[in-house]
C-alpha cells in the first residue's frame, strides 16, 4: 500500500519535530553549511519570522510529521520581494520517498498565492539525491559558487538553482 503523504502549514506544536530533522540535516553534512545545532529556543525565533508570505510547512505520514519546507527572504532589498530563498529538510527514515516533491508542490502553491516570481535554493554539488529531486520538481543549476564555505575544516563549494514563474504563476521554461 501507497504511503499517503499529506503537508499542511506548520503550528508551534510542530517545532520539536521540525528541529529534530533540521539537525539531522545538520548531522549529516549533506544539506546545509550550519554547523550548530538547534534548540528550541531558536526554533521559536526562527518560526516567528516564518509567517505570512513566508510559510513553513510540514509534511506527514499517518499524522507523523517526517519533514519540512520553508520559504525565507532572499534580500531585505525591495527589488527582491518576488525572490523567496527555500529551505527543505526531510527525516532520514523518509528520504527518496516522495517527501520532498509533495513538499515542494506545495510551496510552489503558497509562493505563487504570494506573489512570488522566483524560487532559490543552494545544495551541495555532491547531493545528488537532492538535486534529482529539484530537477523533477522544475528546478535548474544556475552554478557553483567555489569554496562558498567551510565545512568541518575544509572549503565546500555550492550549487545554485532557481525555479521561475511568471506573473500567471505558470513555471517558466528554461
Amino acid at each position: 500500500m501507497e504511503k499517503q503523504i499529506l503537508t499542511r502549514l506548520a503550528i508551534e506544536g510542530d517545532l520539536e519535530v521540525i528541529r529534530i530533522i533540521y539537525n539531522q540535516g545538520i548531522e549529516d553534512r549533506i544539506a546545509t553549511l550550519e554547523t550548530d545545532t538547534k534548540d528550541i529556543t531558536y526554533m521559536k525565533e526562527w518560526f516567528t519570522k516564518h509567517q505570512g508570505r513566508y510559510s513553513v510547512i510540514v509534511a506527514e505520514i499517518n499524522g507523523k510529521v517526517v519533514g519540512w519546507a520553508s520559504l525565507n527572504p532572499y534580500s531585505t532589498r525591495s527589488a527582491y520581494d518576488g525572490v523567496a530563498d527555500l529551505s527543505i529538510y526531510i527525516h532520514r527514515e523518509y528520504r527518496g520517498q516522495g517527501v520532498g516533491s509533495k513538499l515542494l508542490k506545495s510551496l510552489d502553491q503558497i509562493a505563487r498565492a504570494n506573489h512570488f516570481y522566483k524560487i532559490i535554493l543552494f545544495t551541495f554539488p555532491h547531493n545528488a539525491l537532492a538535486q534529482a529531486l529539484y530537477r523533477k520538481n522544475g528546478y535548474r543549476e544556475v552554478g557553483i559558487f567555489y569554496n562558498q564555505g567551510k565545512l568541518d575544516g575544509h572549503f565546500v563549494d555550492i550549487m545554485a538553482m532557481e525555479k521561475c514563474f511568471n506573473l500567471q504563476g505558470k513555471t517558466v521554461a528554461q
